[in-house]
């Protein structure tokens, strides 16, 4: 479990983090954050599974990251005032935990977290959505830096993405390619699946890149797209993912 601790004392930083690998030998601690500023900027460029977040920090109410970064990940918050718990609630919060933070609760928020995961299958997007009445939100473009020059890219701009050579591509439909710092899991999530499929586990395709499809193998689908895929054996329909790529494309 890949966990992110924003808390502004060094020492209930680590103490958490101790806390969190005692209650659960799986989580891992991305990072931890102190201020606003850092955390804005780490959650624009990297994302965790569960989020345990002190309200004040060093440099005001953690609140408002919320405001200037779109956070999709569930929250439990941490500290030492609980006038802020409704607010809390209002945002991505599925537990609120006082300080000084008892083992006792911190393993019940963690057990909370691992029901919910499990329950609904790890759309904490769709379930956060659905509790808080709002659409899921997705990238709309991507900063990609090559040398010293960083490029805009509209997500509607992208017509496939792949793994080669232990890499993460992006390819335009203008023929660029051009590398990305995330993983084909994550853009799976970042990316609009009503525009974009995972076809199998080397390439997701825009619906605007397909230009044309022919039945294969063990009713399998081989795709022929727009720029030319470096290699034509990597894009056909991966037997597991055929009936809902079919959907899809009939949707």
């Amino acid at each position: 479990m890949n966990v992110l601790i924003i808390e502004d004392e060094v020492v209930a930083a680590g103490k958490l983090e101790q806390m969190l690998v005692d209650a659960d030998p799986s989580v891992r601690v991305l990072a931890k954050l102190g201020s606003i500023k850092e955390s804005v900027q780490w959650l624009l460029h990297n994302s965790a599974e569960l989020i345990f977040l002190d309200i004040q920090l060093s440099d005001g109410i953690s609140f408002s990251i919320f405001e200037q970064v779109t956070v999709n990940t569930p929250v439990i918050f941490t500290t030492a005032y609980d006038q802020y718990a409704v607010k809390a609630f209002k945002l991505n919060s599925i537990s609120y935990l006082l300080k000084p933070i008892r083992e006792s609760d911190l393993k019940e928020s963690l057990g909370k977290y691992k029901s919910l995961k499990m329950a609904f299958g790890i759309d904490f997007d769709s379930l956060l959505s659905q509790i808080q009445g709002r659409e899921p939100e997705y990238k709309k473009r991507f900063l990609i830096q090559t040398g010293n020059k960083i490029k805009k890219v509209e997500s509607s701009e992208i017509a496939y993405c792949f793994v080669a050579d232990k890499g993460v591509y992006i390819r335009t439909f203008e023929g660029q390619t051009l590398v990305v710092d995330y993983t084909l899991d994550k853009l799976q999530e970042l990316l609009n699946p009503g525009q974009f499929f995972r076809i199998n586990r080397k390439y997701m395709v825009n619906i605007e890149s397909i230009s044309n499809m022919v039945a294969y193998s063990r009713a399998r689908v081989k795709l022929e797209l727009k720029p030319k895929a470096d290699s034509q054996e990597d894009t056909i329909v991966s037997i597991d993912r055929s009936a809902d790529f079919k959907r899809w494309m009939n949707s």
